[in-house]
């Protein structure tokens, strides 16, 4: 097929410009793909920190055209005009927010006129809802010919506002592009600035409050009563609730034990704090999914995740990691103590090895494939 694949790709940012990068790589195996991102992604009154890093050029993708200004209908234009001259089978969209409705509302209503459309919807609805959100989403998806979504909490969604769609339900794929897995264990211990012989657990990524942070620190008191060498490592970039953060870590009195490694973590550095750890916590109020999950995966990491959104659906429980209840510091605490006081970490860390295909790109590829071929299943 002749593809287009539109989203962030480097030097955009974040798990979203990670996923297209790598889908594009995927892809260009078995298609001809042209690689369209944003000329300008958000303007600086939305999103005020750096949305680029230049740092890491792993995912660079060659060939890719700029063409998008999300603000700037001109450019909208444009880029249709430049996709019908390339004559695609098919047009795929990265979905995760209504800000980019009035762009992809005309685009793909353009498109849609001459080839077909798919979206991949990473969130249908965003983590933090407003007014006309659901409006706004419901106007953009309605142009799709078919989607992708990686939960069934996001299916449903999408089945709320387009109820016939021809959906495929595939799992979020391995983020495996992060270097770091030669790195043994004292290595990555050394790089990262922590001490070899603890056990190590890992919160990593932006700090939001859906994240649910919070949660873990409250948690740590009783795992550090129980495991006295147990460490809380921290690495992500804080936002304007920092200090409540910090306070909560002073007041809990675990800083003694906890590393806070902030800012934003390049690309080319995040690898060594998953071969660092022994084990990745996402205690997550709300998600969709999470490509932290997947990463931690990629290292043969198991997590412990809460049961939110389209979390267990990636996680066995007592196989690969733990699933807990959300808003429940308790039970964190408990299953972390149970991880290290078991030392399951070579059995956990086979059952994910086992669970490859399952979260392969190659599977990706597959679906995209089975929905332009018209086979419409929602279970995968």
């Amino acid at each position: 097929m002749r593809l287009v694949l539109i989203g962030p790709v480097y030097p955009y940012k974040g798990g979203i410009s990670h996923y297209t990068g790598m889908l594009c790589r995927s892809l260009s195996k078995e298609h001809e793909v042209r690689m369209i991102s944003y000329s300008m992604q958000y303007p600086k009154f939305m999103y005020k920190k750096k949305q680029k890093d230049f740092g890491d050029d792993t995912l660079k993708i060659s060939g890719t055209k700029f063409l998008i200004d999300t603000a700037n209908p001109f450019s909208w234009s444009r880029t249709v005009k430049d996709i019908r001259e390339y004559a695609p089978d098919m047009v795929i969209i990265q979905w995760w927010h209504p800000y980019f409705s009035p762009c992809y509302i005309s685009m793909a209503g353009k498109l849609g006129k001459f080839t077909k459309v798919m979206f991949i919807c990473h969130n249908v609805f965003p983590h933090e809802r407003f007014p006309m959100d659901r409006f706004l989403t419901k106007r953009v998806l309605s142009k799709g010919d078919m989607f992708i979504v990686h939960s069934e909490e996001d299916r449903k969604d999408l089945m709320s506002i387009v109820p016939d769609a021809p959906v495929i339900r595939s799992p979020l794929p391995v983020f495996d592009m992060f270097g770091g897995k030669d790195l043994t264990k004292t290595q990555a211990r050394t790089a990262v600035g922590e001490d070899p012989d603890c056990k190590m657990i890992l919160f990593f990524g932006f700090v939001r409050k859906y994240k649910g942070l919070m949660h873990l620190i409250n948690a740590m008191p009783a795992v550090h009563e129980a495991l006295p060498d147990a460490r809380l490592y921290i690495a992500g970039d804080f936002g304007d609730d920092r200090d409540e953060y910090i306070r909560r870590a002073e007041d809990s009195g675990i800083l003694s034990y906890t590393t806070i490694r902030e800012g934003y973590i390049p690309d080319k550095e995040a690898g060594k704090y998953f071969a660092a750890c022994d084990l990745v916590v996402l205690p997550y109020e709300s998600a969709t999914q999470s490509g932290i999950v997947q990463t931690a995966f990629s290292f043969g990491k198991p997590v412990v995740v809460t049961n939110v959104g389209g979390l267990p659906e990636v996680v066995e429980d007592g196989r690969t990691g733990y699933i807990v209840p959300p808003q429940d510091p308790k039970a964190i605490a408990e299953r972390i103590v149970k991880f290290f006081t078991e030392d399951d970490r070579e059995a956990f860390t086979s059952n994910i090895r086992k669970e490859a295909y399952k979260y392969s790109w190659d599977r990706v590829n597959e679906n995209v494939r089975k929905l332009y071929e018209g086979v419409n299943t929602d279970e995968q």
